[in-house]
């Protein structure tokens, strides 16, 4: 089956259970590393996840996988946060992180710049406004590269 079957199938598999749970799905990986195959669930909630909602987490997908896994090869499941600096993969990610410090990179630069760390101001799906340490910026979604949470130190 491929990774894109892989992945569907498990989507549909844990979203009802993380949905009902408070749970949000992030994301699913099925990759090769090595000789090692690896299933990445990354999860999260409002206020973060800890090791022990991973671990109800894994319990239950194990389950599921036990009665009817898409996956025919030999793999290590893993159930996790996607970390403090997480992707925001789209537009309703933003419009989330809106209020916290975030990393854009962008396609082509603005205003001289390609890579922006600051506040996120604001967001109306066309627009992000960043307030780095030295000034704003209004950064065109459509030229946004990546973007991501950062961590303040």
């Amino acid at each position: 089956m491929s990774t894109s079957k892989i992945k569907a199938a498990v989507q549909e598999m844990v979203l009802p259970y993380l949905s009902s749970n408070g749970f949000e799905l992030v994301d699913i990986e099925y990759v090769k590393e090595g000789s090692n195959y690896f299933l990445r669930i990354f999860v999260d909630k409002e206020g973060g996840i800890d090791i022990d909602d991973c671990g109800r987490i894994s319990e239950f997908i194990s389950e599921q996988l036990d009665k009817n896994d898409p996956v025919t090869d030999v793999y290590f499941l893993e159930v996790s946060s996607p970390g403090a600096e997480r992707p925001l993969r789209n537009e309703e990610e933003v419009r989330k992180a809106i209020g916290k410090h975030v990393y854009i990179t962008t396609y082509e630069p603005i205003s001289g710049a390609k890579e922006f760390e600051g506040l996120l101001l604001s967001f109306d799906g066309e627009n992000a406004v960043v307030r780095t340490a030295k000034k704003e910026y209004t950064i065109p979604y459509a030229k946004v590269a990546g973007a991501r949470l950062a961590i303040v130190f």
